[in-house]
């Protein structure tokens, strides 16, 4: 038997924490009709995977873009009259039931995002990276910008408006073709946990059921609490993705699969805490899927 102040306990809760620490930021996938987040060291781990010969990329961190905290009220999505509470006329968080969902000029209602998640709005990718010397520098921070940018839109689905680079070492010889470099790299976080058997996606009811059949599901995870979590306002599901599908495509499914199979029509948000690569797979310099 464990008690409340038990160090089985204690440790229960350091482990959590830790682990809830080691996402980063949870970051908007899409717009704000899409009720999608990703976590940041899923996001930068796909990023990572972008290829441009002669730049060797060091740290690298996503947040909230400039205009997003300076121009907020400018945009359409932000202003009140777009977002309001479920059943109220005031701007969004100043009235109606707590912790309720808000709705769209079109009258959709939204989910609130996950804990500690960004509200959605454009984003900003601070990176370091070494740099070739025998090749201009303007040219390869110009060609890593494009690769991370490309990777953001055609591989995860976020919008990315700024990305700020800072080369901070010059490499003697041309610089192998990629972009990552161990050394510099922060330490991965440990994997999320995971369910993976059809009887732990049974035990999540038919939400789990449902997000688990949806294509580019690898599996359902546990870092925020259950792969289910719900709410008497909202249901949030996390999941990890397969590397070969775009993350958001498969965040809008399986939230149309989870709504679908839900009696109540609550809202639903898609949270993706992993991308899983399938082994030996590359992609270097993806294309833009067709009208994005």
């Amino acid at each position: 038997m464990t008690t409340e102040r038990s160090p089985q306990r204690a440790d229960g809760w350091t482990a959590a924490v830790r682990q809830r620490l080691g996402l980063g930021r949870l970051l908007p996938l899409g717009g704000a009709v899409d009720g999608a987040w990703i976590a940041e060291t899923a996001a930068a781990s796909v990023l990572r995977g972008a290829t441009v010969e002669g730049a060797v990329l060091g740290t690298l961190r996503i947040g909230p873009a400039r205009e997003a905290t300076t121009g907020a009220e400018t945009r359409p999505e932000t202003r009140p009259e777009a977002l309001r509470p479920v059943g109220t006329g005031s701007p969004a968080g100043t009235g109606g039931p707590a912790g309720a969902g808000v709705v769209a000029e079109a009258g959709l209602a939204l989910p609130p995002a996950p804990p500690s998640g960004l509200p959605p709005g454009p984003l900003r990718i601070e990176a370091e990276f070494r740099a070739a010397g025998d090749r201009p520098l303007p040219d390869s921070a110009a060609a890593l910008r494009a690769a991370l940018v490309t990777a953001a839109a055609a591989r995860l689905g976020l919008e990315i408006a700024e990305v700020d680079l800072r080369v901070t070492a010059l490499l003697d010889d041309a610089a192998p073709d990629q972009v990552t470099d161990g050394a510099d790299a922060p330490s991965p976080p440990a994997p999320a946990p995971v369910a993976e058997a059809s009887t732990k996606a049974e035990a999540e009811g038919p939400a789990g059921e449902a997000a688990a059949a949806v294509p580019g599901v690898v599996s359902l995870t546990r870092v925020l609490g259950g792969a289910v979590h719900t709410a008497q306002d909202h249901i949030r599901v996390e999941v990890a993705t397969a590397g070969d599908h775009r993350a958001l495509d498969v965040a809008r499914s399986v939230r149309t699969a989870v709504s679908a199979a839900t009696a109540d029509r609550l809202p639903v948000s898609v949270l993706v805490t992993d991308v899983v690569e399938a082994p030996g797979a590359s992609h270097q310099r993806p294309a833009l899927p067709a009208g994005r």
